[in-house]
């Protein structure tokens, strides 16, 4: 009897052995719960939950400054019409354009969303083309314009127009799906995007033709990512990988319009543009083809004939004055306050996040600088959950257009502050660049490159354990 017993305790011990030994079955502590770190914006941070999560003005700001932002906030959302209409201060779309108003790419000011499988573009994917560089002058453009554009086409295609102009291209998506497996044995389904450019009105596209799409990105913390200072970011660089983590950012050199210098990028899927002013105005012109005193010309190519009779003499379309408006009100879109943030599952997901090293991308914490006119944003404490670096995401993701010094493979770390709440904005909305992924799960598990071995500790990870993470950064 006491050889049985020792037997029965023998083949005990050794199954918890192995049981222990399993991949993802290690016990993690929670993490222990940061000051601050409830208010993702500092005190910019808003109480607010539901479909209008995105829309709330700093909470730190002033009242006589919230004329400013209701302004912005109707050139934003409103429909822009074709140019001349009388009294109209909202005259100048297309001929070209992707979108007749902002938030028609940025639903409800948050994320935009890919097509179902087979379906034609809406609004909130566009797809950006170039062709490669192959003159010395055209390498040399590459400093200032990033890319070299498509001499008919441009650098984006435009899905709609005006009445009497043909839109460039119609976009359909379709879809590869495959399965991953974790290593307790659950699987998930990932899909991959094929873009299909259809119903094309000025000629065919050539072999070389370079295509990336993007879904728009959520509109909130943009101004105190704006004010995080160059230096703070620069610091996060490891072009070498010198450490050897595995995890080698970069910062994107883009080319400043009104300073006409160089400078670091920040804004943007590649870190393209290098600030607030320049972003949005970039996007008036590109996405609804309204010129600005920083893109004077319409978005039509010289042999679009039609396109370019149509387009008024009166430049621009949108005043600084109005431009100025609509940039105060996107840098003062709040991120919501984190509610969950001392749940202990979101804190055992906050370790598991820590443990598989998504941090050594996804940077929790800045203190950004005292900025001169807008105090909402200067000297706050926030944990946007990026280093706004560009980093190589393996060729799974890899769109291969290059971006000023962004490759094919390389994009910027995106911000996942009030990540959460991104499907009560928008119930269509879609994550990664293209969109491809459909849930937070589905996107890590597309992270390739330096991202791979943040993916391998997740897959690893037992269903316990990615349910704690998930719930983490759904907390965030």
């Amino acid at each position: 009897m006491v050889k049985g017993l020792t037997a029965s305790l023998l083949t005990t011990a050794v199954t918890i052995i192995v049981l222990f030994s399993l991949p993802g079955c290690s016990k993690v502590e929670p993490a222990a719960y940061e000051d601050g770190e409830k208010w993702p914006g500092g005190k910019t941070s808003v109480t607010v939950s539901g479909k209008t999560s995105f829309s709330r003005a700093s909470a730190n700001m002033a009242a006589n400054r919230r004329l400013d932002f209701s302004v912005g906030d109707s050139f934003f959302k409103s429909d822009w019409v074709a140019a001349p209409q009388p009294d109209s201060f909202r005259d100048g779309l297309g001929p070209l354009f992707n979108t007749r108003s902002c938030e028609g790419c940025h639903i409800l000011d948050g994320r935009g969303h890919a097509p179902a499988d087979g379906e034609l573009n809406e609004a909130g994917l566009l797809i950006r083309i170039s062709v490669p560089a192959t003159t010395q002058k055209e390498k040399e453009q590459l400093t200032r314009s990033g890319v070299i554009p498509h001499p008919v086409y441009g650098d984006q295609i435009q899905d709609f127009s005006l009445k009497g102009v043909k839109h460039e291209a119609k976009v359909r998506v379709r879809y590869e799906y495959s399965t991953i497996r974790f290593s307790d044995g659950e699987s998930v389904q990932i899909r991959k995007p094929v873009i299909l450019l259809e119903d094309l009105n000025y000629g065919p596209l050539p072999d070389n033709l370079m295509m990336s799409p993007r879904i728009a990105s959520p509109m909130i913390g943009l101004g105190l990512l704006e004010a995080i200072s160059d230096s703070q970011i620069l610091a996060n660089e490891d072009p070498d990988d010198r450490d050897g983590d595995g995890i080698s950012g970069r910062g994107n050199r883009v080319w400043d319009i009104k300073n006409k210098k160089t400078v670091l990028g920040r804004f943007g899927w590649k870190a393209g543009q290098p600030n607030m002013i320049q972003q949005s105005a970039g996007a008036f012109n590109g996405d609804m083809g309204i010129t600005s005193s920083l893109f004077s010309d319409d978005n039509c190519t010289e042999s679009q004939t039609a396109c370019k009779a149509e387009t008024p003499e009166d430049h621009p379309d949108v005043s600084d004055s109005i431009l100025e408006k609509v940039v105060f009100y996107n840098r003062n879109l709040a991120v919501p306050i984190r509610l969950d943030s001392k749940d202990s599952e979101v804190l055992k997901g906050k370790a598991l996040f820590g443990k598989a090293r998504c941090s050594g991308c996804h940077i929790p914490n800045f203190t950004t600088l005292k900025v001169k006119n807008y105090p909402e944003q200067s000297e706050q404490n926030i944990w946007p959950y990026t280093d706004l670096l560009l980093h190589d995401m393996g060729e799974g993701l890899a769109d291969n257009r290059p971006e000023f010094l962004a490759s094919g493979r390389e994009w910027r770390t995106p911000p996942l502050w009030g990540i959460g709440k991104t499907k009560m904005v928008n119930p269509k909305a879609t994550f990664l660049h293209d969109g491809r992924a459909r849930t937070i799960m589905e996107a890590i598990l597309w992270h390739g490159g330096e991202g791979e071995a943040a993916k391998q500790a997740v897959m690893d990870m037992n269903k316990e354990q990615r349910t704690a993470l998930v719930r983490f950064v759904n907390s965030l």
